[in-house]
């Protein structure tokens, strides 16, 4: 079932965490995202073929899946899309919005020809993506997990989905529940975030983007949400994180024996 995190004036987000954590051992937890507006509606990171079959039908009570404008990939992991071919050769025709140095290999996932004409690629400096009456902001993120990489911030609701950074290697149920302090997640988010993050360089200039932010809440890709104090804790914590390319030296790269 999924979890409500937002639902005022017709305008709702959900987020489903255990779609894919009941088959733990097989496949890392993972969150997925429906946003709806006015009778249409988008799916942020649809995950992959484990997703998409409850995905699916919630979508279907909200709306036909004709309806459906947009998913969205904040990058191209399997993860994060690899149910895509199902979702092209379901009832809808939504376009598919990922960075546009991922627009070429996104066809992969799919039977010949069913993603012609329907991807858009994300352009680096990011753009506004229309959902029912409002925009969906993807917001660069080069380099926080992926090469092209973005985040979503929905202005109505407030919420910044945020991708792989955030994360907390924590299984569904406790995913369902923000959390408030960061100190809770530390023990489940530090060991993630200095080996997928590639440079302190990057995540600085990503907390000085969203510093000016009005956020109500950070939702990864994976793991639980923040929430109150926690999102600036969150925001000062890694702004000062040593990570991927800082904590390298020779002693990485040698010829095993």
């Amino acid at each position: 079932m999924p979890v409500t995190l937002f639902n005022q004036n017709g305008h709702e987000c959900l987020m489903f965490t255990d779609l894919a954590d009941e088959h733990a051992g097989e496949a890392v937890q993972s969150n997925q995202f429906l946003i709806i507006d006015d009778g249409t509606g988008a799916i942020i990171d649809p995950g992959g073929n484990l997703a998409y079959s409850e995905l699916y039908l919630t979508m279907t009570r909200h709306f036909t899946p004709q309806k459906l404008e947009a998913i969205i990939a904040s990058h191209a992991d399997p993860d994060i899309i690899a149910s895509l071919d199902r979702w092209t050769t379901s009832a809808t025709q939504a376009k598919i919005y990922v960075s546009k140095i991922w627009e070429r290999f996104i066809p992969h996932f799919c039977k010949p020809g069913k993603t012609a004409g329907r991807v858009v690629g994300i352009p680096d400096p990011g753009m506004r993506i229309k959902i029912g009456r409002h925009d969906l902001i993807a917001l660069p993120a080069h380099f926080m997990h992926a090469e092209g990489n973005f985040q979503f911030y929905d202005p109505v609701s407030k919420i910044l989905f945020s991708g792989d950074l955030g994360v907390s290697l924590v299984g569904g149920e406790v995913a369902k529940k923000p959390v408030t302090s960061l100190a809770t997640l530390l023990p489940a988010m530090e060991g993630f975030h200095r080996r997928y993050m590639v440079s302190n360089k990057v995540l600085r200039l990503w907390a000085d983007m969203v510093s000016t932010l009005d956020i109500s809440m950070i939702v990864p890709q994976h793991g639980a949400p923040m929430a109150g104090p926690a999102i600036q804790e969150f925001i000062a914590w890694v702004r000062d994180l040593s990570c991927g390319i800082d904590l390298v030296s020779s002693a990485n790269y040698r010829v095993p024996n």
